[in-house]
């Protein structure tokens, strides 16, 4: 009696020892099967929280004077960054005196880096148009010279296909009676300008406001774009 009492009792604990080493093992997989979720979601969540920089894009405008252009852009919904510097030249590291100078092919630009899936490229066109005098080809407003010029830069086929197109809407939008003399040109190394040029109207406001008003740039956006075609 005494051997079939411990045969018996190993078999038990034998039964036990499998039982339990099933309930391990599907302890192992449920439990890689959750991380394996969890590291899923930490993923997702952090490409959600932090957009690769491959998610937006730039482009490059020159409107005259880049302080007077910069506000407008600043205030559009899925903008994300803009920049005031110097795009058209060839000379490296070019400085505003040199720019100044006229004696370059830069133009004062601002760059803008943007989100695709909130503001398209037309709709920086849009904004663009209204702040510069489209007519004008030798400056924008009293700011007179090559670097003064307005330019969209384009950095492909399919942004000159829609900046041509905008510019052909602009012209038969009845609000001009000279032609749009607005470049569309190749982009080209864009350069930072200096900082003391960067957000320009914050940092001296109430120059910024008397410049921008005497320029001519103010009543002109009032008279253009507050009347119907």
């Amino acid at each position: 009696m005494a051997v079939a009492s411990t045969t018996g009792k190993r078999k038990s604990r034998n039964k036990r020892s499998a039982l339990l080493s099933k309930i391990d093992n599907m302890k192992r997989i449920l439990f890689g099967f959750l991380l394996g979720i969890s590291l899923t979601l930490s993923v997702d969540l952090g490409c959600a929280q932090n957009p690769s920089p491959t998610a937006t894009k730039t482009t490059v405008f020159a409107g005259g004077c880049f302080w007077c252009i910069q506000p407008a852009f600043d205030k559009a919904n899925g903008v994300i960054k803009t920049v005031l510097g110097y795009c058209g030249g060839t000379e490296p590291n070019p400085t505003y005196e040199l720019v100044g100078s006229e004696k370059t092919q830069y133009r004062e630009s601002i760059e803008i880096t943007y989100d695709p899936t909130k503001i398209s490229f037309d709709q920086l066109l849009d904004i663009y148009w209204r702040q510069i005098d489209p007519t004008q080809a030798d400056g924008q407003f009293t700011d007179i010279g090559p670097s003064y010029r307005a330019a969209i830069f384009y950095g492909g086929n399919e942004e000159k296909k829609i900046a041509e197109a905008s510019k052909e809407k602009l012209a038969q939008s009845g609000k001009f009676d000279k032609p749009i003399a607005t470049e569309i040109l190749p982009l080209m190394k864009f350069y930072p300008a200096e900082a003391y040029h960067q957000k320009y109207y914050q940092q001296n406001a109430e120059r910024f406001e008397e410049f921008e008003k005497g320029s001519g740039r103010v009543s002109f956006q009032a008279k253009t774009w507050s009347k119907s075609p």
